[in-house]
């Protein structure tokens, strides 16, 4: 189980942030607009997934389990930016009266707790942001290097390592990944057998195939699949490690 690289309130506040970013990205907008790296995606089907989701947790939060019904689309006549808006206090409300370790339902078993959905709801706001600006051709902000390291790790532990189980998805052959995000380094496991990942500890050895690394933001933009290789340094060592990673991210996350 992986708690997270970034405090507790901060997190909520990264919420907060990054919701607005994203509502603010979205007015006067077509929401027909593609999102480069995602085809299929859309600028208003991200925007209305984003509200959608907030609500969602919302409810789950308040009701304490998987919720049947929530608000999935916007009201008649109301703008998207505004439905994207009006989901956060009920949503920043039912986080901030809990602490981090009070027991929550989520849907990963290993971690039933406030924090996994103030984390997971930062980085679902984050990255669908980054969408919504890349979408709309606007600049992309900067996310904060703590903020893109706990990314990374939430990344390469949730998605990586439980929900291609889920999937019931395995590489075809041993393949072990270091991934460097600024001055932390992951050492990601993948092959026949479930996969895994772990965090170095400060001054450890990362022993791997191959090695993939860049700033956090650019490492936590290509594990999402938001960018491509060529927008990293080189990597180094086994080529099809990596391949074989990036390709399980990529059924991971979808």
């Amino acid at each position: 189980m992986s708690r997270g690289l970034v405090d507790y309130d901060r997190l909520i506040d990264v919420v907060e942030l990054e919701a607005e970013r994203l509502a603010a990205s979205v007015a006067g907008q077509r929401p027909e607009r593609q999102v480069p790296a995602c085809p299929g995606l859309n600028l208003g089907e991200t925007a209305r997934h984003v509200g959608s989701t907030y609500r969602m947790v919302s409810t789950w939060l308040r009701e304490g389990r998987q919720p049947l019904v929530w608000q999935q689309d916007p009201g008649r006549g109301q703008p998207l930016e505004e439905y994207v808006r009006a989901g956060v206090p009920a949503l920043v409300r039912a986080l901030r009266v809990r602490d981090p370790d009070d027991f929550c339902e989520t849907w990963w078993p290993a971690e039933r707790t406030a924090a996994f959905w103030a984390r997971r709801l930062a980085h679902e706001s984050t990255v669908h942001r980054m969408d919504v600006q890349s979408a709309a051709g606007l600049p992309i902000d900067p996310v904060d290097d703590d903020v893109a390291e706990d990314g990374v790790d939430e990344v390469l532990t949730l998605w990586l390592g439980h929900r291609l189980d889920v999937l019931g998805v395995r590489g075809t052959r041993p393949g072990a990944v270091a991934v460097r995000a600024g001055e932390r380094t992951w050492v990601a496991v993948a092959g026949p057998e479930p996969a895994t990942a772990r965090l170095v500890p400060p001054g450890g050895e990362a022993v791997a195939d191959g090695r993939v690394g860049g700033t956090p933001m650019q490492v936590y933009r290509w594990l999402w699949g938001r960018i491509p290789d060529r927008e990293l340094p080189p990597a180094s060592g086994d080529h099809d490690a990596i391949a074989q990673l990036w390709a399980l991210l990529r059924l991971a996350t979808k």
